[in-house]
């Protein structure tokens, strides 16, 4: 049964009566004039894989930067690269990287990272090759969370989504 908009001055409120009860809603609006830009400017690179739905692959808000999660797909064929834990870890820092790299950062700038794991028995070796990106001797390694997930994207084995800052002038 359609329900009547009777929303007055400031509502999305709308009432219908379906068998005697009330049925209440909100009419789905979208102010598009309230997305505006907000100082965000998308970052894309063909060197990482293309974003496959309604996101960008970074945004940039003044000095920081915000990355979408990246799994192990190549960026020249779109497929998941063959392998492990190891080489879906390696792939997906580089596909970080060539974002960071995009935005003129690199992951000397990653502040914090979000790691998703199919499975916490990969920690180890996912961690393994993410010390060598992100924490190498002599530097501050960024925050980081880790989680199993019950999937990812492309039946991936991890995916991470890292925010990175610029540095201040030097």
């Amino acid at each position: 049964m359609p329900v009547p908009d009777r929303a007055g001055a400031g509502g999305h409120r709308g009432t219908a009566t379906k068998s005697g009860v009330n049925v209440h809603c909100f009419r789905n609006e979208i102010d598009l004039g309230a997305m505006s830009d907000h100082g965000k400017t998308a970052i894309s690179t063909k060197e990482a894989p293309a974003a496959i739905g309604p996101y960008s692959q970074a945004v940039r808000v003044g000095d920081m930067l915000f990355a979408s999660g990246q799994v192990a797909l190549d960026p020249a064929t779109g497929q998941l690269v063959a392998g492990g834990i190891t080489e879906q870890t390696t792939r997906v820092l580089e596909n970080i990287k060539a974002v960071l790299a995009k935005a003129g950062l690199d992951l000397s700038h990653v502040v914090k990272t979000t790691v998703f794991l199919k499975t916490m028995g990969d920690f180890a070796a996912m961690n393994e090759v993410y010390a060598k990106y992100l924490a190498p001797e002599g530097v501050v390694a960024p925050a980081r969370s880790t989680v199993a997930v019950a999937g990812l994207p492309k039946d991936a084995l991890v995916e991470i989504e890292v925010i990175a800052k610029e540095t201040s002038g030097a």
